[in-house]
């Protein structure tokens, strides 16, 4: 119930502008006071606010902006949590940072990423790209294009998200800004081991040399970020009928089981832009540019797993009592021979993203030429090892997982007892390796017409080249012989709300000692054969040529008494892509595949303006055009992937991929309203249509290996639908109104969407289309006056399905959310700032609902982080 008022809140902000504006006309009307005119230097939030709306309201697209309020000196740590703020966006979390953007109903695989207007590669398995790797520093500024023209790089159904880096040649002299920050994690109390405060530094400096014609910035950033998280997931219900459990005179499906997880450790993130900028003269521009960032996670965990609570075959439905059965399913009761398992773990990995490129612009007569080669390079290293220690035979278990964040359970031993436990082995489950690399080059050419209805024309040609692959290695130890894990290395941990756990007090050492000193390395590890197999068949590779050019003429010109202005082109692209892995044949034979497919697409798009007043302060924008958004790359794998299994009572799960994807389009249709009412004051309203065809929908499919049935999910081309939305904004500096309250400004945003477009699963009721919120939108009140700077934002969202992990089968609920976040801001010195803050104010959990069923719940709590700091500009 708060969520949907939260919702309604924000929707009624929009029914009272024109009011707050008349209660503020008298005062804005009062005769200007006689003296002295003076030159007033806008900075800060309102500089922000007002060079956004400049953008926005320049741009021949509807678009969103976020720009820098100074230089290195973003609103936000990183440029995914100010992009989450705009109208019809959003975000998924990832260790309590803003992440993936959702946009427009749609999610990550219909949002195309560029940093400079060049495609990005990605460390994740498919093409998103985690925007929490660019902190404020090294960017200058992002602009969000809801709107195609023929000029932008495809890839972007429902948005391209350009991200820009800082111009030295634009600045006037030297600029140096510097931040350093403290910051706190208080849910680390809960959670022993865990740091509780950490550093973030970075900074930016920027200067001219010969004569203004070579500029040079560097830009940096480090956070030592803590890891500190606590989760509870349900895994699952017995669906088929001889599974249900009958006891007490009661039925229901019963759960496979559950588990929890307390994890701490570290979340090192840096980066480095380095940028030259080289003008002889007003004919020649030449910049090269290059970007690293790099993220290292080093964590540690405890888990529990209830397993063997499932009733497969039916054959368990004594163990059972005290059921508690709600729509059939069995959420609660007491189970006495569960099995019981401590899980003692340790993730590592190690991210890197690269982007570098050589840019040139030259004037030549009446053209316009500009030259672009570039390339991005991203890797991710992953592994997973723990010491899983099973109890001494059967447990009794209590449970109540009733929805609604109820997740109670007690266990009928002592868990903290590492002798209640059989000899520990050690997994290491996927040492996985990502690469991608993607390199681009393109010309274009420019020049004005004169006597026509267009007013500039505009062609160009783009070429890319795509290789992204993935491996991993997995293997089990049992303890070298003669060694045993004295009960001296073990030590109890007690996290809040949970059962207690027993962990090594030296993870690293007693794995070297107790498995080997090359336990944890994946080279020259002896591996089970069904081990060799789900490695080889997890393992892929794609490859992606494509090649893309378009003409596209600026519109400029008078019609029915208005101005208007625009552009209208095509863009024509052609793609082949072939998709490598391996699939497992009878008798545990192992295949070689590949396979792929080639497309050309035609997408035209027009977009227009016009300007219903001289000032040009009202503004109708209208859009038609045709997008396409390409299939993810893991989707297009030729491999197929099992989660092979020697407990034969249980099914086999696995995913497939479909080199043969064709990527999905949408014609769409854009109509806003703009009225720029004042300096940084804006009151938008806005309706959008997309018909989205060969959507990639995710089903599952029957196959069978070694005898045994497995259900497979992939990907296929559906029949796609509609996606339609309302967007509406008000923000206005409230400058009329007398001091101190003239530094008062607000900033809101609320969207609607709906969609026709199902997923494929569950086959009952299926999900909404990835990414749909139907509702969503935020409010920022921030206040600039003497040197003070406040701001607090919050954003909500309904709930929507989302894929938060690498499984592509994998789709969730995420509930609906509120994110709170408060700045404040206090200049202490003409080049000295004190900055506080605190994230996730009201302490928002993640919560996940699978299946649509609302009892298997998966909750995560990442808790507040406070961050105290000081700016230092020169």
């Amino acid at each position: 119930m708060k969520q949907k008022k939260v919702s309604w809140l924000i929707a009624t902000l929009f029914t009272s502008p024109l009011l707050v504006q008349q209660a503020f006309a008298q005062e804005a009307a009062a005769p200007a006071a006689t003296g002295d005119i003076q030159q007033v230097n806008v900075t800060g939030i309102r500089a922000s606010v007002r060079n956004a709306l400049a953008a926005k309201e320049a741009s021949n697209s509807i678009v969103e902006v976020v720009s820098s309020e100074d230089i290195g000196k973003l609103p936000d740590t990183t440029i995914a949590e100010s992009l989450a703020r705009l109208p019809g966006l959003s975000s998924g979390l990832d260790r309590g940072n803003a992440s993936q953007i959702v946009a427009r109903g749609m999610g990550p695989r219909f949002i195309g990423a560029t940093l400079n207007g060049r495609e990005l590669a990605s460390s994740e398995p498919n093409r998103a790209v985690r925007f929490e790797q660019f902190p404020s520093e090294s960017i200058s500024g992002a602009t969000v294009y809801k709107t195609q023209s023929a000029d932008l790089v495809e890839g972007g159904v429902a948005t391209t998200i350009d991200l820009q880096t800082v111009s030295p040649l634009r600045y006037n002299g030297r600029q140096i800004n510097l931040k350093a920050d403290a910051l706190y994690y208080p849910l680390a109390k809960e959670i022993p081991g865990a740091d509780k405060t950490a550093p973030r530094i970075g900074g930016v400096y920027i200067d001219q040399f010969a004569n203004k014609t070579i500029g040079a910035a560097i830009a940096f950033s480090y956070q030592d970020q803590p890891s500190v998280q606590k989760n509870i997931q349900h895994w699952g219900f017995n669906e088929n009928t001889a599974d249900q459990v009958v006891a007490g005179g009661k039925t229901g499906k019963a759960p496979w089981g559950f588990q929890d997880e307390a994890r701490h450790g570290k979340d090192k993130r840096s980066s480095v832009l380095g940028k030259v900028e080289f003008k002889p003269n007003n004919d020649v521009l030449i910049t090269a540019d290059t970007y690293y960032a790099q993220a290292k996670i080093d964590e540690r965990g405890l888990q529990h797993w209830v397993d063997g609570v499932g009733n497969w075959g039916g054959t368990n439905s004594a163990a059972f009592s005290n059921l508690d059965v709600r729509d059939g399913y069995i959420v609660g009761g007491t189970i006495n021979n569960a099995s019981l398992i401590n899980n003692d773990f340790k993730y590592v990995q190690d991210t890197s993203v690269a982007a570098s490129g050589l840019n040139g612009k030259f004037t030549a007569g009446d053209w316009k030429v500009e030259t672009d080669l570039s390339t991005s390079h991203a890797r991710r290293g992953s592994q997973w090892s723990d010491i899983r220690q099973y109890a001494n035979g059967g447990v009794p278990v209590s449970w109540s997982f009733t929805g609604d964040e109820r997740q109670v359970y007690s266990y009928g031993i002592d868990s903290t007892n590492p002798a209640n436990f059989v000899a520990p082995t050690l997994y290491v489950d996927k040492n996985g390796q990502v690469k991608d690399l993607l390199n681009a080059v393109s010309v274009s050419a420019a020049r004005p017409i004169e006597n026509s209805i267009i007013s500039r024309l505009k062609i160009g040609i783009r070429a890319s080249d795509r290789e992204k692959s993935y491996h991993q290695t997995t293997w089990t130890l049992s303890p070298l012989a003669g060694s045993t894990i004295p009960s001296s290395a073990y030590e109890t941990v007690n996290v809040s709300g949970f059962p207690g756990f027993f962990a090594l007090k030296d993870f690293d050492g007693t794995v070297s000692s107790a498995f080997g000193a090359n336990a944890l390395n994946p080279n020259g590890q002896t591996r089970e054969s069904w081990q060799v197999q789900g490695d080889a068949v997890a393992g892929w590779k794609v490859k992606e040529r494509s090649t893309s050019a378009y003409v596209q003429g600026d519109l400029d010109g008078e019609a029915f008494g208005k101005t208007y202005r625009g552009n209208v082109g095509v863009r024509l692209v052609h793609t082949k892509q072939t998709g490598y892995g391996v699939q497992p044949q009878a008798n545990n034979v192992l295949a070689d595949t590949s396979d792929g497919t080639s497309y050309t697409e035609i997408l035209p798009s027009m977009n227009l303006i016009f300007n219903m007043d001289e000032a040009q302060e009202r503004q109708i924008r209208f859009s038609v055009a045709r997008a396409m958004s390409r299939a993810p790359i893991d989707e297009m794998r030729g491999s197929r992937n099992l989660s092979v299994n020697t407990d034969t009572s249980q099914p086999l799960t696995g995913s497939a991929g479909n080199p043969q994807l064709k990527p999905m389009m949408a014609n769409q249709l854009d109509l806003a309203y703009q009225w720029y009412f004042a300096k940084g004051s804006l009151l938008s309203a806005g309706v959008f249509y997309k018909q989205v065809q060969r959507y990639i929908a995710i089903t599952t499919e029957q196959a069978t290996f070694n005898g045994r049935v497995a259900t497979v999910t992939r990907s296929v081309n559906g029949e796609g639908g509609n996606i339609r939305g309302l967007e509406l904004a008000y923000q206005q500096a409230f400058t009329s109104l007398p001091a101190p309250f003239d530094g008062l400004g607000i900033a809101s945003n609320y969207a609607y969407t709906n969609s026709s477009i199902r997923e494929q699963v569950p086959t009952t009721n299926p999900f909404p289309v990835e990414g749909l919120m139907k509702h969503n939108g935020g409010v920022t009140l921030w206040y600039e006056k003497a040197g003070y700077e406040a701001r607090l934002s919050a954003n909500y969202h309904s709930e929507f399905v989302r894929n938060p992990s690498w499984d592509a089968g994998k789709l969730l609920v995420n509930d609906a959310e509120t994110y709170v976040t408060l700045n404040l801001a206090k200049q202490l010195t003409p080049n000295l700032q004190l900055r506080f803050g605190i994230d996730n104010l009201t302490n928002q959990k993640a919560v996940y609902t699978s299946g649509n069923i609302p009892y298997q719940q998966e909750v995560t709590e990442f808790g507040r982080r406070y961050n105290l700091g000081l700016s230092f500009k020169l």
